[in-house]
């Protein structure tokens, strides 16, 4: 789908750190921020011992890249990840199954909890928000 994985180039563009989320042995989160690029139609970051691990037995992985003002959206990008040896040392590669924009929906009440989100997909196409953005 290279429209798609154009759109969520575009969204990465002047997004220059994200949050790689990887799962223990013990299945507790493990989150390292990695300056991330595109290697192909993969994303490729450099990575620890443990990162490596967790990703070569548990490769559902996660990437988050935060907004970069007030209100703005989180960039989250679902993958398979494999682990291997990059160009400066160990690296995870993420092959993106699923992206989205992702911010709290403002209340229309004052004080009430933002429980319900304001998503939209990125890839791998347009699903609607109700299909679980």
């Amino acid at each position: 789908m290279p429209v798609a994985l154009d759109r969520l180039r575009d969204e990465m563009a002047g997004r220059p750190l994200a949050y790689l989320l990887t799962v223990t042995a013990d299945q507790r989160p493990h989150c390292v921020a990695a300056a991330v690029s595109w290697v192909g139609d993969e994303l490729v970051m450099g990575a620890g011992r443990s990162t490596v691990a967790n990703a070569e037995a548990r490769p559902q992985v996660s990437l988050l890249w935060p907004p970069s003002e007030a209100g703005g959206y989180t960039l989250i990008v679902d993958g398979v990840a494999t682990a291997g040896v990059g160009q400066e040392g160990p690296a995870v590669r993420v092959r993106p199954v699923k992206a989205v924009l992702h911010r709290p929906a403002a209340s229309v009440e004052p004080g009430a909890s933002g429980c319900v989100s304001d998503c939209i997909p990125v890839y791998p196409g347009s699903p609607s928000a109700a299909d679980g953005g």
